[in-house]
């Protein structure tokens, strides 16, 4: 099983940042068109006019994906925005009980958002929602990665309060002493 959650945890990033790179690429070739016209109008030749359709509209959906398809994944690995200069200054059992506390509420949030964010997915989908762009998205689309990326956060704060019911302490607890010790702090 838990060759199969780092699996998980892997491909999610990967795909985040497949989804970054395609925003990365699309972006170029739209620069890239528009410096190839400027210097065509330079030497008197007609512009090529490229144009990407619904360029921002498309990114801004493959950034919501990339956004959180990376959660789990950066929970994993340690490098969510925690509360540490206050949880290294408890007791062993009071920053256990902080940490069990922690996961279990991310874990009930992400869950809660996942409930709905499937919902508005299903939603979607029955009525055949589009986005109003020039190039018409089905919106269930970009709407489901975004629930699985919300899914996968939540089986990440399940499996990170069961690691830390059993031995103690969450995962990623080692990664973040390292990077304070790193820091001097």
């Amino acid at each position: 099983m838990r060759n199969f959650l780092d699996r998980l945890y892997s491909v999610s990033l990967g795909f985040a940042a497949f989804s970054l790179l395609v925003i990365a690429a699309l972006v170029s070739v739209q620069i890239a068109g528009r410096i190839a016209d400027a210097a065509m109008g330079l030497v008197g030749l007609a512009p090529y006019n490229l144009t990407i359709l619904s360029l921002s509209e498309i990114a801004g959906y493959l950034l919501a994906g990339a956004s959180f398809l990376a959660l789990a994944g950066t929970l994993k690995a340690g490098i969510h925005v925690r509360m540490t200069m206050v949880i290294d200054n408890l007791g062993t059992t009071a920053r256990r009980i902080v940490d069990l506390a922690g996961l279990a509420l991310g874990a009930v949030f992400s869950g809660y958002m996942t409930w709905h964010v499937a919902q508005l997915v299903r939603d979607s989908w029955t009525f055949g929602e589009v986005s109003g762009g020039v190039v018409a998205v089905q919106l269930a689309y970009p709407q489901a990665v975004v629930a699985i990326g919300l899914l996968i956060l939540t089986v990440a704060f399940i499996d990170e309060l069961v690691i830390t019911i059993l031995h103690g302490n969450p995962s990623f607890t080692a990664i973040e002493q390292s990077v304070s010790v790193a820091d001097g702090t």
